[in-house]
């Protein structure tokens, strides 16, 4: 039977023990001559807003060790040019797969400004979220708790005569909140005014704080700090203690979603006003997954560092 497969069977051994089946010299030979596909003219010239891979993970080597985050990498592409160069954004990665990285917006900034510079585009975008390890103590025994904190950092690279390439970073930090209205119709209900916080019903909710980064800063050290003092913070490692301690504090200072966006946001003034700019980009997203309800509640806030210190001033 004959063989219509197009494969040349000449195979040799390569220096790593892949087996190759094309000679070199035919590689060498069919790119030099054959069209660059990607390049073409599409067949209906309408710009594209954004195109890459997602669902991507990528090692990065950080001070906590080589860890896995989740990737996505896109560029625009021109109404000329028919397709990106998908292979380009691997070896982008694959560059950077042996070095290290003070955090992962560090690695995001390294990564997209190579991705850029492999193709024909004006935008290049690079998003990438996991978790690092995080040890807290715990409020009344002080036991070590070996919990983890969700990050994230996103590099936007724009080209024109001079490229700016704007980072942002973002923490994620678990926290209870406790619901004020029942509370407050349990007090009314039940006559007292003093005395131990009444019964009301409370929520694992997650709160993230996203900032535009000016040089450095803020780190995510900086940012989880910022979270922990405007949330009830929770961990994995409770006493009996922790938990009673935990849960008061909750219900002395009960929350709605609305109200951690708004005191994260406060908190954000008060660390960051002195040294970040005015201009400074800052979103705020609170999710609170219901006990009580079917339903959760979000809640998010995007302002800049100079409305926020509007209002602290006022």
């Amino acid at each position: 039977m004959e063989d219509f497969s197009g494969v040349l069977r000449g195979s040799k051994k390569s220096g790593d023990g892949i087996e190759t089946l094309i000679p070199d010299s035919e590689h060498k030979r069919v790119l030099k001559t054959c069209i660059d596909i990607p390049k073409q003219k599409p067949s209906f010239s309408l710009p594209i807003n954004d195109v890459g891979i997602c669902g991507k993970t990528v090692w990065i080597n950080l001070p906590q060790g080589k860890i896995p985050f989740e990737t996505e990498v896109k560029v625009d592409l021109p109404s000329s040019i028919r397709g990106i160069h998908m292979s380009r954004i691997e070896k982008a990665i694959a560059g950077l797969y042996n070095k290290n990285f003070v955090d992962i917006a560090e690695y995001a900034e390294n990564l997209v400004k190579s991705v850029q510079s492999g193709q024909e585009c004006s935008k290049a975008f690079v998003k990438l979220s996991g978790r690092i390890p995080m040890v807290q103590k715990t409020p009344a025994t002080r036991l070590s708790s070996i919990d983890s904190i969700q990050i994230c950092a996103i590099a936007e690279l724009v080209k024109s005569k001079e490229s700016v390439c704007k980072i942002l970073t973002g923490a994620g930090l678990t926290h209870i909140t406790a619901c004020p209205c029942t509370q407050a119709y349990n007090r009314v209900l039940s006559g007292k005014s003093e005395g131990m916080p009444l019964p009301t019903h409370t929520q694992r909710s997650i709160t993230w704080l996203t900032i535009e980064r000016d040089k450095v800063r803020p780190t995510y050290e900086e940012l989880i700090l910022c979270l922990k003092s405007s949330l009830h913070s929770t961990c994995d490692l409770l006493k009996r203690p922790d938990e009673a301690e935990l849960v008061l504090l909750a219900h002395n200072k009960p929350q709605f979603v609305e109200d951690t966006a708004r005191e994260t946001a406060k908190e954000v003034g008060i660390r960051f006003g002195d040294f970040l700019p005015e201009s400074v980009f800052v979103k705020i997203e609170s999710y609170s997954l219901e006990s009580i309800h079917n339903h959760d509640v979000q809640c998010s806030i995007k302002t800049t560092m100079g409305e926020i210190l509007k209002v602290i001033t006022i």
